[in-house]
């Protein structure tokens, strides 16, 4: 039987629109309509979380050492923050310098009330009610008090790193690592931890960065970790298939490439065998060279994937270290990366179409730092589905983009070329033990986008029918989409 959906007019007569006089983060902030509130309420809210793509360090997790203080769990290498507090004016030395964590969350304190409608406000202080039930806006005067609350919880039990994730729902924390880990805290973790699993990511942009200054160190650690050498690229190549089946032993069934700039460029074997040697004997290769190796060594590890039945996530479009003498000063994944503009469609065709042409194509997820690539990637995606529900997927609002406007964006251009009930849904891409709210947020932002389509009728008056479309999305999805052995509940 339908359950009717009630308009905003109905509620508004029935006396259940308003949301009283303080509507800042309440129970039903961005829901905008009585079904996006009863979708939210009665469906996603209690959705487990399955956190596919982040860089939270699995040493730290297993290790679960309580936190230090609210600054060390909330500011420590996000740069998310970092960029704004320097656009606030704030000298880099409260920031990065070497002064004490009190003062870097006095320089957090003084720049939140400026961050009104940024989705930074929205998370910091969704953020502060639901790990700490501090409902007070974070200001420079109220600052000193929320410090020693927020301090005074994480000294508890319950606020240790593993704890943090449970408490959040979460089943599935899938970490990024290199081909050349042991992945021993994935294992110690799998014997230990019973309320959630980790499980590794393949991530193998070093292999792939030939021209990189630190390309011959990683080398030597790949084949230390393989017990053997890779003094050619057919050896290089078994070895990482050999650390493709380790990982899989380690439950891994992801891969992600950070693929900053893409370009195609074929070449025979014989030529990428010539120009590993080269770079073997340092010299230097010319940009032609580079493209071709990383082109064919794409394609060998894309087949890797397809014969494990791993999913391929391919993070593109990024454009790093733009300030040079930040880069000096700071080092990579600082707040100094934009978004790239380049052209992309011909270069991703040829490599998705050689891949599936010579082993077919895994699972894949492309995601681009700029959103102006969303319908081109699109366009190529339904180019190749097939077999599997949801098999080349749009990846959500990513960086730059999981912000309201942005997750909203993505929803409304992947419903208009695709199937958005098959979408595999959020993901943090983070480094805090915090940042699950983000889950929160956008669910909130799905109901609020659902519940819209329903009002203006381009949807049934149909409960049974979205209510099941927003539980995959923030859960079933990925649970059947990515393969994981997931812990049984508790």
């Amino acid at each position: 039987m339908k359950t009717k959906i009630q308009t905003t007019n109905e509620t508004a007569a029935n006396g259940t629109a308003g949301n009283g006089s303080d509507v800042f983060l309440n129970e039903n902030f961005l829901l905008s309509t009585e079904t996006s509130r009863r979708l939210f309420h009665e469906h996603a809210k209690s959705m487990p979380i399955i956190d596919y793509h982040c860089h939270l360090d699995p040493k730290e997790i297993y290790e679960d050492k309580p936190f230090a203080n609210l600054t060390e769990a909330w500011l420590y290498g996000d740069h998310y923050k970092w960029r704004l507090i320097r656009a606030n004016g704030i000298a880099e030395e409260r920031i990065t310098g070497e002064v004490s964590d009190y003062d870097r969350f006095l320089a957090w304190a003084e720049t939140v009330p400026r961050t009104v409608g940024n989705p930074l406000y929205s998370w910091t202080h969704l953020e502060l009610r639901r790990f700490f039930d501090i409902d007070t806006p974070l200001n420079p005067q109220n600052a000193p008090e929320i410090w020693e609350r927020a301090n005074a919880k994480l000294a508890q039990p319950e606020f240790s790193r593993r704890s943090l994730i449970a408490g959040s729902n979460v089943k599935v924390v899938c970490t990024t690592d290199d081909p050349a880990d042991n992945l021993e805290y994935h294992r110690l973790l799998a014997e230990e931890e019973s309320r959630f699993a980790v499980f590794p990511t393949f991530r193998p942009d070093k292999a792939l960065n030939i021209d990189a200054a630190g390309f011959p160190d990683w080398l030597a650690r790949l084949e230390e970790a393989a017990g053997r050498s890779a003094s050619t690229f057919a050896e290089l190549t078994d070895i990482l298939e050999e650390r493709v089946s380790f990982f899989h032993e380690r439950g891994c069934r992801l891969s992600d490439h950070a693929l900053d700039t893409l370009k195609y460029g074929a070449a025979e074997p014989e030529a990428v065998e010539d120009i590993y040697a080269k770079r073997l004997t340092g010299a230097e290769l010319s940009e032609e060279e580079v493209v071709r190796y990383r082109t064919a060594l794409l394609v060998r590890l894309i087949a890797m994937y397809e014969r494990k039945g791993w999913t391929m996530q391919l993070h593109l479009h990024a454009y790093r270290n733009n300030n040079t003498p930040m880069f000096r000063k700071l080092g990579p994944d600082t707040g100094y990366d934009g978004l790239n503009d380049l052209p992309l469609t011909a270069s991703l065709s040829a490599l998705l179409d050689r891949a599936e042409t010579e082993s077919g194509l895994p699972k894949t997820i492309l995601y681009s730092l700029n959103p102006g690539d969303y319908p081109a990637l699109l366009a190529l995606m339904g180019c190749y589905q097939r077999d599997v529900p949801g098999k080349i997927q749009l990846g959500s609002g990513w960086w730059y983009n999981d912000t309201r406007d942005g997750m909203r964006r993505q929803l409304t251009l992947l419903a208009d070329n695709g199937l958005l009930s098959r979408f595999v849904g959020m993901l943090t891409d983070s480094r805090s033990f915090l940042s699950y709210t983000r889950h929160e947020y956008f669910r909130r932002v799905l109901c609020e986008w659902i519940g819209e389509l329903a009002q203006r009728g381009e949807a049934p008056d149909d409960m049974e029918l979205l209510a099941e479309m927003t539980r995959d999305i923030a859960y079933g999805n990925a649970a059947a989409y990515f393969g994981f052995k997931l812990p049984q509940d508790a």
